[in-house]
């Protein structure tokens, strides 16, 4: 099992199966956790793990407060890495906590930590008018790449896989 993700203000929980359905039954009804996005993120981890396995370290994480620990949203990796080395990666936030540097706190944690396990790159993206997950995505050290008519594409690298072991 994957251990949890800890930064100054947050706990990356890494997402269970049978949390991710608990998620997805909870649904979502409100500027609450969860939030849509969090449901969507949780039906895909649980596609994963029903087509390929627990992808953990590489899956879904729980984003939560340290002071209460109380859910604000995920963030996480969207598929295990490929043979180069690299995945896409996301996040969101119910609507209390964005604005406060949560977002790019956790993106920085799980790019640290991807690159730890070996990543080569990471790559991100947002809608074209979603600027302040552009700032996150720059906030965390990622880079502009592009653009297209609907997003902007954002990424970060370290050089060649290490075959799984930790990078300096």
């Amino acid at each position: 099992m994957t251990d949890a993700l800890v930064t100054e203000r947050l706990i990356l929980h890494p997402l269970t199966r049978a949390e991710a359905e608990a998620i997805v039954g909870r649904g979502s009804d409100g500027p609450e956790y969860p939030s849509p996005a969090d449901v969507e993120a949780a039906v895909d981890f649980i596609g994963h793990c029903d087509t390929s396995g627990d992808p953990q370290p590489f899956g879904a994480y729980e984003l939560r407060l340290r002071s209460t620990g109380l859910p604000i949203g995920g963030a996480g990796f969207n598929r295990p890495l490929d043979d180069s080395g690299a995945t896409t990666v996301g996040y969101g936030l119910i609507e209390a906590a964005r604005g406060q540097g949560y977002a790019s706190e956790a993106l920085r944690a799980l790019l640290d930590y991807a690159r730890a396990l070996g990543a080569t790159r990471i790559l991100g993206s947002a809608n074209r008018d979603n600027t302040a997950s552009c700032r996150v995505m720059e906030a965390a050290g990622m880079r502009f790449v592009r653009s297209d008519e609907r997003e902007h594409f954002y990424a970060t690298a370290w050089g060649e896989p290490s075959r799984g072991t930790a990078r300096s």
